[in-house]
């Protein structure tokens, strides 16, 4: 949630920021209105509670006809309370629904925009030319099958489109990757966390997923529970409810994680392979500092990105993200996108999202600090999203053979393994 007093003293400035989003308005006028009532009924409720103290000291004082109409109006006061109690209860709940549905304000750095409105920071690396080695590359769907790593027939006969199984050395890949993040990780001073896949409702709204993104989450009605689509969900629940001393932050969480995402609204869409998919793995960064800290954090985050793809010998670009194809709870994104040759165009492997003071005031995480408790800020950030780093990794170094390089930095999670080999069909 954004902060309610910067929305009395600057609403222009959260009005623009909902413009630039695409978003609704009119929400910030109604959350001023409901604002203005839940105060007013706060008031009038205090009121009437101070008077009702003070009518009790007076009934005990008095006698006769007085002390019979101070009782008749004690009567009268205790409906009028009971009225403004449930009245002040229900402005508060209307302020505080519209407060959540109001998305996190847009960092003025940001570029305004849909979604081929991003800026492209930098690019690194270059595309192979294939044409000049004189072979065509194949898909990541092609080498998988002939290395033995990738079976998406069998996965959709088991679990339906956007469906896929990882076999021999694709399995073994997806460790060897997670592995590699987690090691990169634990030695830039993460804690290594496994998280809960299922979660309760509290953490899934309190993190934004039930706003714009609630179409892609997977519920359980009968048990009231939500499966995750990335463990930014129950990394940023870990605090909730808590007050952490400024002196312990920041905190820097990896965790590992299965995800699942519904792919509502991408019908016909990357229906091929393994880039958009219903279940992965992935390892993500979480961090919990000071609000005034947030933004270089951002571009730590950004960094030990950039570090992993590097290490990869993937060619990338850096974009920052637009407006309007921001979630609701960043302020600011950055996206590496992978380069993938059969597409002949990048695409998104990992992104990193300052969310400010959002998500703390809805999960009501607090800092210590000299200047008493106050909220600080989250920052997420994926290391590795496995599937499509697998992609790029696949199609990026493979040979005319159909066998692929290994990177050097990946090797040592491999078992020593510089070459992936074709096998026979199965």
């Amino acid at each position: 949630m954004i902060d309610l007093r910067l929305l009395r003293e600057d609403p222009e400035r959260v009005r623009t920021s909902q413009r630039s989003r695409g978003e609704d308005v009119d929400l910030v006028d109604a959350l001023l209105s409901a604002d203005e009532r839940r105060r007013a009924s706060g008031t009038r409720f205090d009121e009437l509670r101070a008077e009702q103290k003070q009518l009790g000291k007076q009934v005990a004082a008095a006698k006769g006809e007085e002390k019979a109409a101070l009782l008749a109006r004690t009567k009268e006061l205790a409906a009028e309370v009971k009225a403004a109690d449930a009245a002040q209860g229900e402005a508060k709940e209307e302020a505080e629904r519209l407060q959540r549905a109001l998305a996190n304000l847009i960092d003025p750095a940001a570029p305004v925009g849909g979604e081929e409105d991003f800026v492209t920071l930098e690019e690194i690396g270059t595309p192979r030319d294939f044409a000049a080695e004189d072979f065509e590359p194949r898909d990541h769907v092609e080498l998988g099958q002939l290395l033995g790593a990738i079976d998406t027939e069998r996965g959709a006969k088991v679990a339906g489109a956007r469906s896929y199984y990882l076999t021999g050395p694709g399995a073994l890949l997806e460790l060897a990757l997670v592995n590699m993040a987690m090691a990169q990780a634990t030695a830039a001073g993460f804690t290594p966390m496994i998280t809960p896949a299922l979660v309760r409702p509290a953490a899934m709204d309190g993190t934004g997923f039930l706003g714009q993104a609630a179409e892609n989450v997977y519920y359980l009605a009968d048990d009231d529970r939500y499966l995750v689509g990335t463990s930014e969900v129950p990394l940023a629940a870990y605090h909730m409810d808590e007050i952490l001393d400024a002196d312990r932050l920041p905190l820097r969480y990896a965790g590992f994680s299965s995800c699942f995402r519904r792919e509502a609204g991408t019908y016909g869409k990357d229906t091929r392979g393994i880039i958009r998919v219903h279940q992965f793995e992935k390892v993500e960064m979480f961090v919990f500092t000071a609000p005034e800290d947030a933004e270089a954090e951002h571009r730590r985050l950004l960094q030990w990105e950039k570090d992993f793809l590097n290490a990869l010998e993937l060619p990338y670009r850096v974009i920052d993200v637009a407006s309007g194809d921001l979630g609701a709870s960043a302020a600011r994104k950055f996206d590496i996108e992978a380069w993938v040759p059969t597409q002949g165009k990048y695409r998104e492997v990992t992104s990193t999202s300052n969310t400010t003071e959002y998500q703390a005031r809805r999960l009501s995480i607090r800092m210590r600090d000299g200047e008493g408790v106050r909220p600080l800020a989250t920052l997420n950030g994926t290391l590795v999203a496995v599937p499509r780093v697998i992609v790029a990794l696949l199609e990026n170094h493979q040979q005319a053979d159909g066998s692929v390089v290994l990177p050097e930095a990946l090797r040592p999670f491999l078992g020593g393994k510089s070459v992936l080999e074709p096998v026979a069909a199965r």
